[in-house]
């Protein structure tokens, strides 16, 4: 039978939805085919006058200039990816530079196809705001075509009495690039290639001839010239493409200073995500000292593998993205804990897909301690248990909502509740879901779903941003102090 919602809860649904806005577009490099294509196309180009050049442009610039921020900019950088293929192109007027950059560009609708998933955490930024209000930064899952997902943000506040406002999205979109001068620290790159199994003589020469802080462009050069040595290993190619693949695999994105959050895109990067980035997994994190770091826990997607991996910002004007290494970096679902426990980093995983469990770290990179944490119990939960973003603290324990798969795959949100002291003790857990897909929610790319990563606690108030059949995103509330009670009535596992 399909799940039913725990009784005696109060649940509401707010009215609100974000869906998938196909006017949302960014640009992208346009690969138009092998070099003869690429060839073709610049000849062409150069074949043209100048005024037929200027005429062009003039109307390309009057047709795209207002749905993207700096558009002549974007048009010089994707002209930058074909330079190469040209004899003197430091001859070329800027304006003849712009069309061909024009050629290699195309738009690409983000979120053309669904808008879900959600995450939220408190703004960075929360002045002006009235007593029970609170600012809030959400992220979803925005998926486009080709079902290529990517990160983006909408901001808004949230009251005492549940009354949620959203902050207008800009009109542009913007993906984000990445640093070319990002410093990598020659000591945490050795322990990632350790926990690769990828460090051998060929990476220690290559290391040592690095600088303890270097750059990609520095790796590069140091494994050309290396390259061309004599009585290299055998395994040198292919050392050297791992600890590159490794390099472009931690990066550094630059939020432009004038951009609203809206308008942010984290989009497909480096090869593990060339297929898709899906489920961040926000926590805003306090150090022992005070500091506030916020990580997200993400899966990238290669169109053949898996692999989670790390986002850290401070304050969402710059965005580092890690790998994660360790033993037990496994599947998909990991959610940080939002404060050390016993001077230690402690999230929550699905290892093999069905169970969660517990991890703890002394290095937010590298997860190699895991202990099982809970087992599917429920009807409602029968397929697999997972979770649903971080936990939230509370004085009876952590609250982790949950998600459970049940029959005809049924996505239903649920909650555990854990020890305060020691959250590999759970110590309450509802025994029917708190949401359950009702009839207008149960239509959509993949039906029967809802879902969420994240949730947010003002006050004594809950809310629950969450997916609708991997669609959509709506919201619901329900008060911490009522769920707590229902969690203490079911007591310990």
């Amino acid at each position: 039978m399909p799940a039913r919602p725990t009784p005696k809860l109060t649940v509401t649904r707010h009215p609100d939805r974000f869906i998938s806005d196909d006017r949302r577009v960014i640009t992208r490099f346009f690969q138009v085919g092998d070099e003869s294509r690429v060839m073709a196309v610049l000849k062409r180009v150069g074949g043209l006058s100048d005024t037929e050049v200027k005429d062009l442009l003039d109307r390309l610039l009057k047709d795209f200039g207002d749905r993207h921020r700096r558009v002549e900019d974007i048009l010089e950088n994707h002209f930058d990816y074909v330079r190469p293929c040209l004899e003197r192109p430091e001859e070329l007027s800027r304006e003849r530079r712009l069309l061909i950059g024009s050629y290699f560009t195309m738009e690409y609708s983000i979120e053309s196809a669904a808008l879900f998933n959600p995450s939220i955490v408190p703004h960075p930024n929360q002045d002006g705001l009235a007593d029970g209000e609170l600012r809030f930064i959400m992220s979803l899952r925005a998926t486009g075509e080709g079902h290529v997902s990517s990160i983006v943000f909408r901001t808004g506040k949230v009251d005492a009495t549940g009354d949620i406002s959203f902050d207008p999205p800009s009109r542009y979109a913007a993906r984000l690039r990445m640093r070319t001068d990002q410093q990598y620290e020659k000591n945490l790159f050795f322990f990632k290639l350790i926990e690769m199994a990828a460090y051998n003589d060929t990476a220690r020469m290559i290391l040592d001839a690095l600088p303890n802080h270097f750059t990609y462009r520095d790796i590069n050069h140091t494994v050309a010239q290396l390259r061309e040595k004599p009585n290299n290993p055998a395994a040198f190619n292919e050392t050297a493409e791992n600890m590159l693949w490794l390099a472009r695999s931690n990066y550094h994105l630059l939020v432009p200073p004038d951009a609203d959050p809206s308008e942010i895109v984290i989009f497909p990067t480096s090869e593990n995500e060339s297929k898709g980035i899906e489920d961040l997994r926000m926590t805003r994190f306090v150090e022992d000292d005070g500091r506030v770091t916020y990580y997200g826990t993400y899966t990238a997607y290669n169109g053949f593998r898996i692999l989670p991996q790390l986002l850290e910002t401070e304050d969402f004007t710059d965005i580092l993205v890690h790998t994660l290494n360790g033993k037990y970096v496994q599947n998909k679902g990991m959610a940080l804990f939002p404060r050390k426990i016993d001077g230690m980093y402690v999230m929550v995983s699905r290892l093999d897909g069905e169970n969660m469990f517990l991890m703890r770290s002394d290095n937010t990179h590298f997860w190699n301690e895991a202990v099982p944490l809970q087992a599917p119990r429920y009807p409602w939960e029968f397929v697999q248990i997972g979770n649903c973003g971080p936990p939230i603290e509370t004085e009876a324990g952590w609250v982790l909502l949950t998600h459970g798969v049940g029959p005809m795959r049924q996505y239903c949100i649920g909650a555990s509740l854990l020890d305060l002291d020691d959250p590999s003790k759970v110590i309450g857990h509802l025994k029917n879901p708190l949401i359950v897909p009702e009839a207008h929610e149960r239509e959509g790319y993949v039906p029967n779903v809802v879902y969420t990563c994240g949730a947010l606690l003002n006050g004594d108030l809950l809310m629950i941003p969450y997916a609708v059949s991997d669609s959509a995103t709506t919201f619901a509330t329900v008060g911490m102090s009522e769920l707590l009670g229902a969690l203490t009535e079911n007591g310990r596992l």
